[in-house]
């Protein structure tokens, strides 16, 4: 077949190691390379910095309170969604996932402006002053940022828990095992290899994240790698060689967490599906069991979307924000302002729209053609393949933002992209790729081989073959992947303060320096806006999701 040939290997290959990988050399040979000479002196210099094991513990202790803080919201919630009466409320999971895909530094906004002096809270409960003190402190961080991030462990507990058939417990009743010892024995070892995966994930997110520890974190003097790389990069004097070397640890760090993750996940990964199909139970809950879910399913609601977004949509809304929650103090001014032809807001918010939809659809033709060339992975090829496509999703983003800002530097090129807006669509495409390629691959996966042998008896073509049927039939897939990358190229923030040309911003950079600069308006009106457009697309993409899922059946 046409993508299974060494020539399209050897051109997808190049097109991901030029875009993908090349950023990650670039790294290392700035690190150790000075004037065409092996040179360690930079490593030397970033462990003898002080600073540096300062925020080596910061962002390992703040890894590790964020897996504590997103197993005692995911855990609970995973059971209430599985083994109570809840089970059968389907909507949940959309308005749970919503904390995930907000903009993790519009959900930090929030919770600054209701929690700061002044803030919301006072001005609602005057008495509850001294939350303020306690919150703005490492424990807030925490749990802003287990907020945002539980929903990813939360779905993979979740579905693990749905995977174990009621068979295993049944069994163990008959056996005259009590529920407790059923639980202990059977479902927590079967939930562990997925709790430890999930977690390591977790710790990954954590040291990748930028726009929560750049608007807290800052607040409070707690500096994390992301932070301190940023720093070296935007404020003078400018240390490229520092930048480089605390990104290749970071670099490195990731490397070493993916492999123990895989190696848990190769290890401790049990089959609990058989071809039986499982029986339909009914739950029926005591009232204080229904009581207690729906009270925790609401508290974590409202913390984690109702007082951010409650914030965020109030200050956009106030004329003077001195004059706090009083009747006459709201307006759409700011929406105005935003929307106003030739405004710095309108022309950051279409800068945004216009470089996701270029993204969303680059990264979709290409994610096509790498998704149709892996296939199911079987081959050495197709495993390299796969394995480069997907190194973005396991390097944080600011690490890749400093490669290809070295890469597109060397003095070797050419020509250079940097400080064109050419520059801001290729970040987006290699860090957003991924998601293209894996929701393809997993359409691909659910068609037989059989389709391209049935296509071969009528004599169709090669290309007929993947224009007139395959193709169509991942289009579903296609579609998800847009979607998903469209929606977080429309948050990212890191990659915008890092690359955009002179007098460029998107939506993300435009609300981050409106909040820095104490003009939170119009930049809480931008973020609204943004935040609704995320939830449109995020109804979308479940909208798709589940058709896709009849398709299917």
């Amino acid at each position: 077949m046409i993508m299974e040939g060494r020539r399209t290997f050897g051109l997808l290959l190049t097109l991901v190691v030029t875009f993908a990988i090349a950023p990650l050399i670039a790294i290392v040979f700035y690190t150790f390379m000075r004037d065409g000479q092996l040179d360690v002196s930079q490593i030397n210099r970033m462990f003898a910095n002080e600073r540096m094991w300062q925020t080596l513990g910061n962002s390992v202790l703040l890894g590790v309170l964020v897996i504590i803080g997103t197993t005692m919201v995911a855990f609970p919630m995973a059971l209430i969604r599985t083994k109570t009466s809840l089970c059968k409320y389907d909507w949940l999971d959309i308005i749970l996932t919503i904390p995930f895909m907000t903009p993790p530094y519009i959900g930090s906004m929030g919770w600054i402006l209701f929690m700061q002096n002044n803030g919301f809270l006072q001005q609602l409960f005057p008495s509850a002053d001294w939350m303020t003190e306690a919150f703005f402190s490492l424990s807030g961080m925490v749990m802003i940022m287990s907020l945002h991030l539980f929903p990813f462990l939360y779905l993979m507990l979740k579905n693990t828990l749905l995977r174990i058939n009621g068979s295993f417990l049944d069994a163990a009743l008959i056996f005259g095992r009590s529920s407790w010892r059923n639980w202990t024995k059977i479902v927590l070892p079967l939930v562990v290899s997925s709790y430890f995966l999930g977690s390591l994930l977790i710790f990954i997110k954590t040291l990748a994240e930028f726009g929560t520890p750049a608007t807290f974190g800052s607040r409070i003097g707690f500096q994390v790698f992301t932070t301190e790389i940023h720093s070296y990069l935007s404020r003078w004097p400018v240390d490229i060689s520092m930048a480089t070397s605390l990104s290749l640890f970071l670099l490195s760090a990731c490397l070493v967490i993916w492999y123990f993750q895989n190696l848990i996940g190769r290890k401790y990964t049990y089959s609990i599906l058989s071809g039986k199909t499982s029986a339909i139970r009914g739950i029926k809950d005591k009232w204080y069991i229904k009581l207690s879910s729906w009270l925790f399913v609401g508290i974590i609601i409202l913390l984690s979307i109702g007082i951010p977004y409650f914030s965020i949509i109030i200050t956009s809304l106030q004329k003077v924000r001195g004059d706090g929650l009083q009747a006459g103090n709201f307006s759409f001014a700011s929406y105005q302002a935003v929307f106003t032809s030739g405004s710095a807001g309108l022309s950051a918010f279409l800068n945004s729209v216009v470089f996701s939809i270029i993204t969303a659809v680059v990264t979709a033709i290409i994610g096509l053609f790498i998704a149709l060339y892996i296939k199911k992975g079987e081959t050495k090829k197709q495993q390299l393949l796969d394995f480069f496509s997907l190194m973005p999703n396991i390097i944080p983003g600011v690490v890749f933002v400093v490669g290809l800002i070295m890469f597109w530097n060397a003095p070797w090129l050419p020509a250079t992209i940097y400080n064109t807006k050419a520059m801001v669509v290729v970040t987006y495409c290699v860090l957003f790729l991924p998601y293209s390629v894996q929701y393809i691959k997993s359409s691909l996966s659910q068609l037989d081989s059989s389709i391209f042998q049935s296509a071969a008896i009528f004599g169709r073509s090669s290309w007929a073959v993947y224009r007139q049927i395959i193709i169509p039939l991942l289009m579903q897939g296609i579609l998800a992947g847009m979607t998903m990358t469209f929606i977080i190229s429309m948050r990212e923030l890191v990659a915008g303060l890092l690359i955009l040309p002179p007098s460029v911003e998107t939506g993300a950079t435009f609300i981050f320096s409106q909040f820095e600069q104490g003009n939170v308006g119009e930049g809480m009106a931008l973020a609204v806006i943004t935040v609704i457009m995320t939830v449109i697309f995020m109804l979308l993409f479940a909208w798709l999701q589940k058709r896709g899922g009849h398709a299917d059946a």
